[in-house]
């Protein structure tokens, strides 16, 4: 992680830190994500799950399935993989024409919604104009879908060679506690470079690639804090089925997506405030350094808050 030199005090960051989370309203603005990507979430594994047939490595998709079982609440995770699996088993051939750009084009909508929150987060308005936005976040979308599959197909591999290292030399506990821990740092690292790409490309300011930054390791830290906790509030306490029935389930799905809106939102205004006070900084409102596309203490912006 690049060394950070702020111009304040640490007590002084925090209490700005307070102000723009107040400011920018990010707890409305992780409802919005959460709606948003609720449209979005079915397609783009859909589209994944569409997809991964046709590469060389056998039972990704179930690795990945596995992982969305981990990571939702027992009933949500459930009502998501049936719906996914049974969309894909009927319609995998045919969803690598147009339905599949359909998919993509649904998942990018989602995407598009968390860069106009970064903007917010950021303090500019966009000026890409709506087909670079959209290229930008379509490009993200298969960004993502690359990476998962990617990290899941590592995950695959490895556990092909700890199969054959036990069939070949009979190794014990502790080769199969590595392979969990490598399972593990495979989707941390995942989950952390998924972040950093959204921190780099979605918000409308010119920076560079960082892979470890403070808002993406306090992002990917809260959303797996977060998700493991409302997994076990839900299951020991949230019996949201008995209460709305069938669609407790959905109920469940958006609140999980929410957590993991305000996690990415909660990320970037800390990056943000971070980029405000360094020494090479952009003040708020600013594109880059010396060029302003928005007037700093102008509040939030009504209309990038809602576009979508």
């Amino acid at each position: 992680m690049k060394k950070i030199r702020l111009d304040i005090s640490l007590k002084q960051f925090l209490r700005e830190l307070r102000s723009e989370i107040t400011q920018d309203d990010i707890f409305n603005g992780a409802a919005v994500l959460g709606f948003y990507l609720t449209l979005a979430i079915f397609p783009a594994m859909i589209f994944v799950m569409a997809v991964i047939p046709y590469l060389p490595i056998p039972n990704v998709d179930v690795a990945i399935m596995d992982a969305m079982r981990q990571a939702l609440p027992p009933s949500a995770a459930e009502m998501f993989s049936g719906v996914v699996e049974e969309v894909t088993k009927e319609q995998r051939g045919g969803l690598l024409s147009v339905g599949l750009l359909g998919a993509l084009w649904a998942t990018s909508t989602g995407m598009y919604a968390v860069m106009q929150q970064l903007n917010i987060a950021y303090d500019v308005t966009e000026t890409r104009g709506f087909v670079k936005a959209r290229a930008v976040a379509i490009g993200l979308s298969l960004l993502f879908s690359l990476l998962m599959v990617l990290a899941f197909s590592m995950i695959v591999l490895g556990g092909v060679m700890q199969d054959w290292l036990l069939a070949r030399f009979g190794l014990g506990t502790w080769l199969l506690t590595l392979f969990v821990v490598f399972r593990w740092a495979v989707i941390v690292a995942g989950l952390g470079l998924a972040f950093a790409l959204v921190y780099w490309l979605a918000p409308n300011v010119k920076q560079q690639f960082i892979f470890i930054t403070p808002g993406s390791v306090v992002g990917v830290l809260l959303l797996m804090a977060a998700s493991a906790g409302f997994a076990w509030y839900a299951q020991n306490f949230g019996d949201y089925d008995a209460t709305y029935g069938s669609i407790g389930a959905v109920i469940l799905l958006m609140l999980w997506l929410y957590i993991a809106g305000l996690a990415v939102l909660f990320g970037s205004e800390i990056n943000a405030l971070v980029e405000h006070h360094s020494p090479d900084r952009k003040r708020k409102g600013e594109h880059e350094p010396g060029q302003t596309s928005r007037p700093p203490g102008t509040g939030i912006n009504p209309g990038a808050r809602h576009s979508g």
